[in-house]
């Protein structure tokens, strides 16, 4: 009945998408009716059209630029003014900032049926023609010695339709469709473009990526790999160059190079999410305007948001500074000790899950749900434990079992943790220390509390009421306290950290190990995340565990 009502309703009022489709169909109309007048005007005339376009948007935007310069320049120019001073003149470049964005926002929007139809003209133009033939500019010449589609002959330059992308030799041919054209609009409106395979969708981003590249202040494209980031960028490149458009891929050269800063300064730049990403927590760190790389943000594009803003945002983009090797030394002195830790951890998973099918073949499932709810809290990952939970019912014995630990606030939960070495919650990807545990990795004539952190504000408090002791030596004993208390709270989170390295982290699955170098694999879709590192010391446990 309900299902009849939407129905009934959405014929009569449209979907959402078949709204959004109205409000967009009239741009088609108008980019049509503007790419129909550029058929018949010379190759140099259709160049010139960008800087048409340039000089429109310069000209409105005149009188705000001139009022933000002047601001800047009586900034620059009286560096006595007092911070009260200069707080409100950089109020006012803010506002008027924004401002600005607010009018060249409605500036395009004027242009975009114009800017749209000359690169789709363009584009036609090198399909169907197969070159387009202008009167040599600075810029065609400098890029005749790199590109080989670029030719110069006499006062002319001759634009190919052959050119190299990702190494392949590719021909243009192809011309914007019209949902190409309402794709482009999307963008450009800073929505979701949803486009099945082949629709087309890299030939769909040269149309807001044109637009937005005549305001100046580049446009960034963001793609989930390096790959597509340098192929997409050979691949359109032509289509903007020959309208005077810079364009290159920051994945090409290193990090805070002079090479990765100058690609910044050109119209279209393309690059992958984490490239974009790492340079911008880096340009925060900068200490000076000369360090910075990225320069001002003004409009991105990003090529399967779905994986890039999603999947990808699982795992979060870390600047480390380098690893105290104090630290990374006790992982490797630790290692012997949670070895044996894991080992008997594991042999007392495999007794438990042993008894649990013992019972369970005779007909005991009551008795059964404890052992087997401790060899799942022991080793979630034990691979016979997870053959045995794929059984039939099995799943439910150990969900029964659970419910019945974690009532009244977990209340009887230390009962069923109290015989394991460590209890593992797989759910929130923690675990933790019994004290059977800490007592198997205590050497024998070691201090019984190696493992255990003393409470500083008792400690203290004793220390304060002892009236027997002088300040001085007050002093020196609380600073004794807190030093024991940093030193054992950094071996308890690296035996953690290996505990997690060896229980929850599995080679071939959550990381591989290439080149004596641990890689972190990709959880949704098995591609290896080059240059990420697992944070906190994790991965520095899991190449202790690896022995690399």
């Amino acid at each position: 009945m309900f299902e009849w009502i939407t129905k009934g309703v959405g014929k009569i009022f449209g979907t959402k998408a078949d709204r959004d489709l109205k409000l967009l169909l009239p741009y088609v109309g108008l980019i049509n009716k503007e790419f129909l007048k550029l058929a018949t005007i010379s190759d140099d005339q259709l160049r010139a059209r960008t800087q048409e376009l340039k000089s429109v948007i310069k000209n409105r935007l005149q009188v705000t630029d001139g009022e933000l310069e002047g601001l800047h320049d009586k900034v620059n120019n009286n560096p006595d003014l007092d911070l009260n001073q200069k707080d409100y003149i950089f109020k006012n470049i803010d506002a008027l900032e924004l401002e600005r964005n607010e009018q060249l926002e409605a500036i395009l929007k004027e242009v975009l049926p114009e800017a749209f139809a000359v690169v789709k003209e363009t584009a036609r133009r090198f399909s169907e023609q197969g070159q387009l033939t202008v009167v040599k500019s600075d810029f065609d010449v400098e890029l005749s010695k790199m590109k080989s589609n670029v030719e110069i002959k006499g006062d002319r330059a001759i634009w190919h339709n052959k050119w190299l992308a990702a190494g392949t030799n590719i021909e243009w041919n192809m011309i914007h469709y019209d949902v190409q054209l309402v794709g482009g609009v999307v963008l450009h409106q800073g929505k979701i473009s949803e486009m099945t395979t082949g629709e087309g969708k890299t030939l769909v981003a040269t149309l807001p990526a044109f637009l937005n590249a005549l305001a100046g202040h580049g446009v960034h494209i963001v793609t989930v790999n390096d790959y597509l980031a340098k192929r997409d960028s050979e691949w359109n490149a032509p289509l903007f160059e020959f309208h005077g458009l810079k364009v290159d891929c920051i994945d090409k050269y290193p990090p805070n190079s002079a090479e990765r800063r100058a690609a910044y300064r050109k119209d279209i730049i393309y690059g992958t999410n984490n490239e974009f990403g790492f340079d911008y927590l880096r340009d925060n760190m900068a200490r000076s305007t000369e360090e910075l790389v990225q320069g001002k943000h003004h409009f991105a594009m990003v090529d399967e948001v779905d994986s890039v803003l999603i999947d990808d945002a699982r795992t979060p983009l870390i600047i480390s500074g380098p690893i105290a090797k104090g630290d990374e030394h006790e992982f490797y002195e630790l290692k012997p000790r949670l070895q044996k830790l894991v080992d008997a951890q594991r042999k007392l998973t495999s007794d438990y899950l042993n008894e649990a099918k013992k019972l369970m073949k005779e007909n005991n499932d009551k008795e059964a749900g404890l052992p087997l709810f401790r060899s799942f809290r022991g080793l979630p990952k034990y691979k016979p434990l997870i053959k045995f939970l794929s059984e039939s019912g099995m799943r439910q014995v150990l969900q029964k079992t659970e419910n019945i630990y974690l009532q009244d606030n977990q209340k009887m939960m230390p009962e069923a943790d109290e015989t394991l070495f460590f209890t593992i919650d797989e759910k929130h990807n923690s675990i933790n220390l019994t004290e059977k545990g800490i007592d198997l990795i205590t050497k024998d004539g070691e201090d019984a509390t190696f493992f255990i952190l003393p409470d500083i504000a008792i400690e203290i408090n004793k220390l304060e009421q002892d009236t027997a002791i002088d300040e001085n030596e007050k002093l020196k004993a609380k600073d004794t306290i807190i030093q024991d208390y940093n030193i054992k709270s950094q071996r308890i989170h690296s035996v953690n950290q290996l505990l997690r390295a060896y229980c929850l982290y599995e080679k071939d699955t959550e990381y591989i190990v290439v080149d004596s170098k641990v890689k972190i694999v990709e959880e949704q879709k098995g591609r290896v995340m080059e240059g990420r590192r697992y944070a906190d010391g994790l991965h520095q446990a899991i190449e202790a565990k690896q022995n690399v």
